[in-house]
Formats: C-alpha cells, sequence, structure tokens
C-alpha cells in the first residue's frame, strides 16, 4: 500500500520541474530483500536541474541514485538499478541498512497521456491501485470502481485480478513475475482523514506533525482568527461550530477534541460519535471525558474512544504533547502497539 499524498505531491514536483523547463523521473522502490529504510512503493522525484523531492532512503543513496536518474532523464529510457547494502559494499561501510533494494527510474513527458490520467484520479483523492510493467514501463490503473484505465492489453488477468483483491488489504507494494515479465501492484490510499477540534496554540504543533505523518488534516473551530491558513497552512480550514455541521460528511474519520471548553468539548463529541469514527482522541484527565460523556448520555463503549489522548511519553510542553499524541495515532492507524524498537530484528514487519 502506498499513500496517495506521496504520489501527488511527487506528481506535482515533476510538473513543477516542467514548468522550470526540465526533465523529470519517478524513482520508485519496487523490491527489497533483508532490512530497508522505507517499503516497496516509496517514491521520490528527481529532476535535470538537481532538484529533488521526497526519499527512498534516509539520504545516503540519493546522490548516487540522481546519477542514474540523470542517464534515464537524457535517454528518456526508464531503467532499474539495484543496491546490495551488504558488508561486502560500499553502501554498507556504516551507512544504509544492510539490504539489498531495487530501485525502478521512470522519467515522464508532459504530454505522457497516461500520468496525465493518473493525475487526474489522484486529484479526485480516491482509491487506486496502479500496476507497473517493469519490464516495458507501462501502466494500468484500476479505480475503485474496477475500471481498466490505461494499457491492459499486455497485462495477464491473472495480474488485474490480484490487483483487484488487493486494493482494500495491501500493506506495502508487491512485484509479480509473470510470462516472463514483472509487474509492482501498488495499491494507492487516501489519507485519513483527521479533524482537529478546537484551533488553540498547542494544536498548531498536533496539526503540523499530523500533516507530517501522511494524515489529511481539518481544522475544525469557528473563530476565524485563530483558524485560518496562516496558521494552520498545512490543514484545511472549517471555521464551524460542531453542532453546524453534518457527521455523515465526515464518516469513517480520525477525531482530536481539544478544544479546552467542556461545553463546545460536549458538542464535538456528540458530533463525532454520530460520524462512525476510526478513532476519537479527547485531551485531558479520564475524570473529565467521563463526566461529558455521562452529560450527553453517552460512555466509553458508544465509540473508539481514547482519553487520555497520546502516549505515555512523560511529555510536558506542546511540543512534546503534539509528539505524543500524533504517535498514538500513527501506532493505531498501523495496528502496532507501542513499543521501543530495541532488540527487533524486523521493524517492518
Amino acid at each position: 500500500m502506498s499513500r496517495l499524498q506521496e504520489l501527488k505531491e511527487v506528481l506535482e514536483n515533476i510538473n513543477s520541474a516542467w514548468e522550470r523547463h526540465e526533465k523529470a523521473a519517478m524513482v520508485m522502490q519496487i523490491g527489497v530483500k533483508g532490512s530497508a529504510y522505507r517499503l516497496p512503493g516509496a517514491k521520490m522525484m528527481m529532476a535535470s536541474d538537481g532538484k529533488m523531492f521526497g526519499t527512498i532512503s534516509g539520504g545516503c543513496l540519493e546522490n548516487d541514485l540522481y546519477g542514474w536518474a540523470e542517464k534515464a532523464m537524457e535517454t528518456n529510457t526508464f531503467l532499474t538499478h539495484q543496491y546490495d547494502l551488504s558488508e561486502n559494499e560500499i553502501w554498507g561501510l556504516g551507512i544504509g541498512c544492510k539490504g539489498k533494494l531495487d530501485i525502478f527510474i521512470l522519467p515522464i513527458e508532459p504530454d505522457d497521456e497516461f500520468w496525465i490520467m493518473t493525475n487526474q484520479i489522484v486529484q479526485k483523492g480516491q482509491k487506486f491501485t496502479l500496476i507497473l510493467d517493469v519490464s516495458t514501463g507501462k501502466g494500468l490503473i484500476i479505480d475503485r470502481y474496477g475500471n481498466l484505465i490505461g494499457n491492459h492489453e499486455n497485462v495477464p488477468s491473472e495480474v488485474i485480478e490480484k490487483a483487484r483483491m488487493v486494493m482494500d488489504t495491501q500493506t506495502r507494494a508487491e512485484m509479480v513475475n509473470l510470462e516472463g515479465n514483472r509487474f509492482l501492484i501498488d495499491a494507492i490510499k487516501p489519507s485519513e482523514h483527521l479533524i482537529i477540534a478546537g484551533a488553540g496554540r498547542d494544536a498548531v504543533p498536533v496539526v503540523d506533525l499530523a500533516a507530517k505523518a501522511g494524515f489529511s488534516v481539518t481544522v475544525l473551530d469557528s473563530r476565524k482568527d485563530f483558524n485560518n491558513d496562516r496558521l494552520f497552512p498545512s490543514a484545511s480550514n472549517l471555521q464551524k461550530c460542531p453542532e453546524g455541521i453534518n457527521p455523515c460528511e465526515f464518516t469513517g474519520s480520525w477525531w482530536v477534541v481539544m478544544n479546552h471548553l467542556q461545553s463546545l468539548d460536549e458538542k464535538t463529541l456528540q458530533v463525532a460519535l454520530k460520524s462512525d469514527p476510526r478513532y476519537i482522541g479527547v485531551l485531558g484527565p479520564i475524570s473529565r471525558t467521563t463526566e461529558m460523556l455521562n452529560t450527553i448520555g453517552e460512555d466509553f463503549n458508544s465509540g473508539p474512544i481514547h482519553s487520555p489522548i497520546g502516549l505515555d511519553l512523560g511529555a510536558e510542553t506542546m511540543e512534546e504533547v503534539a509528539l505524543s499524541i500524533v504517535s498514538e495515532l500513527m501506532a493505531v492507524r498501523n495496528g502496532r502497539i507501542p513499543a521501543p524498537l530495541h532488540g527487533k530484528v524486523k521493524i517492518h514487519a
């Protein structure tokens, strides 16, 4: 599984390169054996003027990768490149993760119809599955309705059927070898919608970190002087009171309740619980949350309520509390029980 937001930003940066009259390439990690910084499906952009966006490794491979991307852009020909980060390779000398990486570099032209269509689908914010024929560089999309978009004549039906099946369940992009060709199946999913109820000063680092962690953030607060693009540039600004919104419009969303006004938090909880939420986190002590739930006639069995919100990190400052909150959001999203990585053999398992 890959995040739609990453692909969207990569395509936006490719378009920016074209506007500078530069060539551009998408660089994608398509295979990993052993340990690696990122999973298959990770994407970044490289342009002919040396500008890059995103990352495949922790920074140890990108400069070398750019040399290969230059060759691909100069010849307008896709290529694959492998890195062995073992002790016997230069990349294993204190840097890298000692795994074997398979990298696909695909130059993209402004008039490429497939990527034009892909960008249009990305802008809709809907899930889809990307099939990339690594042997030819051609792509195929299966949209959320099962429609095929792009080059499908040479894609085996087995690959298409598998891509349909994993659209909702895939956790990382995977390679399928069939009929002498290699096909990358990459399920692209929209970011989880996170609603931060309350535009106080302590919400600023929460919004910033949550956006960086891949959430699509909306700040819910009727105060225009507090809830605006200047203070929350990485979020949408919903300048309404909780009772003024339709819960059905936020079905499946994630909620962080931090208005610092109990009556307002109670109204927010009422709306959040009616939205079939994935998660509701409430700032403050559990006694306060219990009191609010009693007031609105609900209890902790009414929904996925987390109170007090956040992981027990000993947080005190606004930034530390934000880190605690977003860490819990990530753990719940990824189905993990928070624990130190110390001693773990596999991090992404």
